[in-house]
């Protein structure tokens, strides 16, 4: 003979297995918060003290960062932690100020649209850019392009 024991429940609440996306978010939100910090003060570190500082950026230093492996994934990091971290947030307020459920819909998937048009031309820019890119007048080249 086995017995079964329930836990006792709020009368009117009932248990979900459903995937729970505002714990995930507020999860998200920490998590990416603390990783953010990480990156950002890293990023402000090499641009703005390591070196010349800021009047040093220009064309060619953001074209050789761009260039390399290590630079591309930071900021691929950056740009996505950053974005889905923007997103969420407004998500959140969508939810809390937007009173009608239509006009809620509408916000949220205008809203993830453009995040992830946002994602996907961002991340295009970070790998496929290319500061010496074949064929053009040299002239137009910045100086540290080999001549053609």
């Amino acid at each position: 003979m086995s017995v079964t024991i329930e836990t006792p429940r709020a009368p009117g609440v009932r248990r979900s297995r459903r995937f729970n996306v505002e714990k995930w978010g507020w999860i998200y939100m920490r998590a990416s918060g603390v990783v953010l910090v990480v990156l950002i003060f890293g990023h402000l570190f090499v641009n703005l003290v390591a070196g010349e500082g800021v009047k040093a950026i220009d064309f060619g230093f953001v074209g050789g960062k761009l260039a390399q492996p290590f630079w591309q994934v930071w900021d691929t990091l950056l740009l996505w932690l950053a974005l889905i971290h923007g997103a969420n947030g407004m998500r959140t307020i969508v939810n809390d100020y937007a009173s009608n459920r239509l006009l809620r819909t509408i916000f949220k998937v205008a809203l993830i649209a453009s995040a992830v048009v946002l994602l996907v031309l961002g991340t295009l820019v970070i790998y496929t850019f290319d500061p010496c890119p074949a064929g053009s007048p040299a002239d137009l080249l910045p100086s540290f392009c080999p001549a053609p």
